[in-house]
């Protein structure tokens, strides 16, 4: 189909509502560097195929002053179309891109999350990918001008974006192709896999099948549960960071006391609920003026040790922590002091403060005070990125209490509903289940951002509302990944670890599979990636199930069961 008759397609059979309007259209060549009009640069992606971009905006938006953070448009949605003899009749549409999410997608000047295009030229599917209605990745967006949290923007970014990008690719598609798609999937990872989530809860006709894996559900909770990790810093270590080779030190030695399987070291635990590593008990990282064997400048004190310890634990309302030999943290229980999961022991401190890979699950920098700063209306919160007309970022979040940050906790999980029930935590799928539709979702035990507790705690939720395992397992099933990281080639601490991996397009090949021929999923076999300096094979298995040694070489799937 030329341009020419495209224009006329969506003139005839494309009918926006009231609140959607055509930003731009625009098709492109094979080869086409993937721009509109800004310049071309050598690192500029190019079209895998013949593709043609259409961009929309679907209101109402947020109204106010020119430049203002907060002023939107609507959600920006683009959608790239295969030509109609390479399309293969699906939809792969593609999630957020992390965080507060944010883009250039409504811009018609500029193409937001390319990754959607790079899917439909290389797949032949349909593609399309939204901004959630706002540009800035920080959370300034979600703060009018006076102060007040702005209510359509954060239901945008809740819920509503996503669903009108899956009504609106439908109603494209089928105006480009003259037919509709046959099967229509969505796939998405952190704020992404959240949406995904969110989807099967609220919307179960959108989809027929559904990825969603690193989720980053209960925002307000893990959010702010990250800022406490930051809080300990300064409350028990008088603002002093640890080191880089202080945290690489006392989380190397914790993957070193766990990552035994068949008398061998792996160099990444595969069972983390069973190691209780503590750094206050062990010489070989405590310094020697504190009873110590090591000497080096990596070496940590007990009160640094005990910090670590917290981080690992998870979020109190008194900053207290209990001895990991009692509690270490990994069963996903929440009583007494505690509000929130920690880290688990051997993941990469280091990419979990001061990252190198795009995101920092820290008060410090990116978008994790700002959370705070919005559950207590106090721009000052956030950090100095935030802007705002009532009050710019200042870092206070600093001088928070324990019992202050607490005390942000409970009034964020209060303000869900103006967040647009952000928490996307209904454990009821009975409908998505009812229409037949699919449900993958796998997460790192070594996310350096989001515990992944939330997630198991989420699964525990459907399987007790849903009649049970069996049930659930019909339509959703959840895989946990040993090593695993955040969108990371792993998330632990050791530079030479090289725990497999689910490769790209892996869980998308078994979904098309398990919608379209019945083909249901159980183990599934992963490898340590290419450049990983020691291959390794396992399995990983449907959750509550796990990857359990039976005998032979640790590092062949074959000596793996799922029990």
């Amino acid at each position: 189909m030329n341009t020419m008759s495209l224009d006329r397609s969506l003139e005839n059979l494309f009918k926006p509502d009231e609140l959607t309007t055509v930003v731009c259209t625009k098709a492109f060549k094979k080869g086409d560097p993937l721009v509109l009009s800004e310049p071309a640069t050598g690192l500029t992606p190019k079209a895998p195929n013949d593709l043609y971009l259409v961009k929309l905006n679907v209101g109402p938006g947020n109204p106010g002053p020119a430049g203002a953070p907060s002023t939107s448009p609507g959600i920006g949605i683009e959608i790239w179309l295969p030509s109609p003899e390479n399309w293969n009749e699906r939809i792969h549409n593609i999630g957020g891109r992390g965080g507060f999410d944010g883009g250039t997608q409504g811009s018609p000047r500029e193409i937001g999350w390319v990754y959607a295009a790079l899917t439909a030229g290389t797949e032949g599917a349909v593609s399309a990918s939204t901004d959630s209605g706002h540009a800035p990745i920080d959370g300034s967006w979600a703060m009018n001008p006076d102060g007040t949290l702005a209510r359509q923007l954060w239901i945008d970014y809740a819920h509503r974006a996503m669903h009108e990008m899956a009504v609106k690719t439908k109603a494209v598609a089928t105006a480009y192709y003259g037919r509709p798609p046959k099967y229509s999937y969505y796939e998405g990872v952190s704020t992404g896999g959240r949406h995904g989530y969110r989807l099967a809860q609220q919307y179960p006709a959108d989809y027929d099948g559904i990825i969603a894996n690193l989720p980053a559900l209960n925002w307000a909770e893990w959010v702010t549960a990250a800022v406490f990790r930051s809080l300990v810093i300064e409350r028990d270590l008088g603002g002093v960071p640890l080191t880089t080779g202080q945290m690489d030190l006392v989380s190397n030695a914790a993957i070193h006391a766990g990552d035994v399987v068949g008398g061998e070291h792996l160099g990444y635990i595969m069972d983390n609920a069973a190691c209780h590593y503590d750094p206050a008990q062990d010489p070989n990282v405590l310094c020697g003026k504190e009873g110590g064997k090591n000497d080096t400048p990596d070496c940590v004190t007990r009160q640094q040790a005990n910090a670590i310890n917290k981080m690992w634990y998870g979020m109190t309302s008194d900053g207290s922590v209990p001895s990991p030999e009692i509690d270490n943290g990994v069963q996903a229980m929440l009583k007494g002091k505690r509000r929130w999961y920690g880290l688990t022991r051997g993941t990469s401190l280091y990419n979990a403060y001061f990252s190198k890979l795009g995101f920092a699950s820290s008060a410090r920098g990116g978008y994790i005070a700002d959370q705070v700063a919005l559950e207590l209306q106090n721009p000052t919160l956030a950090e100095p990125t935030f802007k705002n007309a009532s009050g710019n970022g200042e870092a206070l979040w600093r001088a928070l209490s324990y019992e202050q940050l607490s005390n942000a906790f409970d009034r964020g999980v209060a303000l869900d509903p103006v967040f647009g029930y952000l928490a996307s935590d209904d454990a009821d799928l009975c409908a998505f289940k009812a229409r037949g539709g699919k449900f993958l979702s796998w997460h790192g035990w070594n996310d350096e951002a989001i515990p992944v507790q939330g997630t198991i705690q989420y699964y525990d939720r459907v399987i007790e509302k849903m009649g049970g395992l069996a049930d659930v397992q019909s339509f959703f099933k959840l895989y946990l990944v040993p090593g695993g990281g955040h969108m990371s080639p792993h998330g632990t601490s050791n530079p030479d670890a090289s725990p497999p991996a689910v490769a790209p397009g892996q869980f998308y090949k078994l979904l098309v599979e398990w919608v379209e021929r019945g083909i249901e999923p159980g183990r599934v076999e992963i490898e340590s990636p290419s450049a990983a300096p020691v291959r390794i094979t396992q399995p990983i298995c449907p959750y509550p199930q796990k990857a359990t040694y039976m005998g032979g070489d640790p590092r062949v799937t074959t000596s793996y069961g799922c029990s």
